[in-house]
């Protein structure tokens, strides 16, 4: 809000004593908008043959102007003046990089000195998704002007151009996308007395990051170390192993069996000897144990015992076959073997078969197996719960 001081049309009341006049003075001035200003006059007179009047005067005008429109933001003002009369328009326009979204583009100045409310809406614009990036990421909250691209590659990938990039004010970004390129490495160093078997061909002398290969010592020497090698991500390979020669002792028997074909010696890395175990009794485990990197065999096998059924009167289920005990000869089950008897349901009357295995010579009858009396066995075998109707 200004105050614009002007001189106008006065009409004068002037109070004179002696030679000092004090006059007030309304001045108006004739237009659109109507100012009133009141003026204070103070003269001072000279006294000569004729009174002459020097007059000094101040004027408060109450006539009110609008400075030029403040910019807000987004909103620019399409404004030269420095002052606007009451009634004058300013335009408005979208600053660079919005776009109008609505409202009215003219403000007016009012006779209070203010300017009328502003309605101009102006929104960002926006700039095209961005291209997704391989092997890295683009991150960003939104595509509006001003807003900014981060890009960052992953692991093993070098970056090729900028790592960021801002939405412009002509809706377009700053840069392009840019590129990760694989990080590069040479062909993998090969340790003595060793090989590696690349997991594809390479193409010159040239890999990139992953590419990689297996390890192989010649034999019968052992490999230590990183039995893969791959491309890294700071271009270069993983460290190569080494070969060395081991030696296992002289393999050592096992109760109930026996080595086959093999010469009592100290054995060289992956060198290998057979086991076997002796009559009715079963093999737990690899038959063929393997001289390891640490100088020791493998896990040797077990020989399991066979087992008895430890029963002297009764019926029992083996093989598919119902058989009575005196019958069962040899009385002998191998090592996880199974064997049934039969256990008598006293309630209902029936009989109910019970399956028992044999592990490492122990076969435990079932409890509920009760053994008949020799009476009941010879005379009365027809009673036996493996005879009589099953449950």
């Amino acid at each position: 809000m200004y105050v614009r001081i002007r001189l106008h049309v006065c009409v004068c009341v002037c109070v004179c004593v002696y030679c000092v006049c004090v006059c007030v003075c309304a001045c108006v001035y004739v237009g659109l908008p109507v100012c009133v200003c009141v003026c204070m006059h103070v003269c001072v007179c000279v006294y000569t043959s004729a009174c002459l009047c020097v007059c000094v005067y101040v004027c408060a005008p109450t006539c009110l102007v609008c400075g030029r429109p403040v910019a807000l933001g987004e909103v620019e003002v399409e404004a030269l003046q420095r002052v606007y009369e009451p009634g004058e328009e300013a335009v408005l326009s979208c600053a660079e990089g919005y776009s109008r979204a609505g409202g009215s583009r003219i403000i007016v100045c009012t006779t209070t000195g203010e300017w009328s409310k502003m309605s101009l809406k102006c929104t960002p614009k926006s700039c095209p998704p961005p291209d997704d990036l391989a092997h890295g990421t683009a991150e960003f909250t939104n595509i509006l002007y001003k807003s900014t691209i981060n890009y960052t590659c992953d692991e093993g990938y070098i970056m090729n151009g900028t790592n960021t990039s801002t939405c412009m004010h002509d809706g377009k970004w700053s840069s392009p996308s840019p590129v990760c390129e694989p990080v590069t490495c040479g062909l993998a160093p090969i340790p003595s007395y060793a090989k590696v078997i690349y997991d594809k061909k390479p193409v010159g002398d040239i890999v990139t990051y992953g590419f990689g290969g297996q390890y192989e010592c010649n034999p019968p020497l052992a490999l230590f170390g990183n039995e893969r090698a791959y491309c890294a991500a700071n271009g270069s390979w993983t460290e190569p192993p080494t070969c060395r020669a081991v030696v296992c002792p002289a393999p050592t028997g096992i109760p109930h069996g026996f080595i086959t074909f093999a010469v009592m010696r100290e054995h060289g890395y992956k060198e290998r000897v057979k086991y076997g175990c002796d009559q009715h009794y079963v093999l737990d485990g690899a038959a063929e144990v393997e001289c390891e990197k640490t100088g020791q065999w493998s896990q040797k096998p077990v020989c399991r015992a066979p087992c008895s059924v430890s029963i002297k009167r009764g019926r029992i289920f083996y093989n598919g076959n119902k058989i009575w005990i005196e019958d069962f000869k040899p009385n002998r089950l191998l090592h996880s073997e199974y064997v049934v008897v039969y256990c008598m349901n006293k309630e209902k009357k029936c009989g109910y078969p019970v399956a028992t295995q044999c592990i490492d010579g122990t076969l435990k009858i079932p409890e509920c197996y009760e053994e008949p009396s020799g009476t009941t066995y010879n005379l009365h075998s027809k009673s036996l719960p493996s005879e009589i109707k099953m449950c």
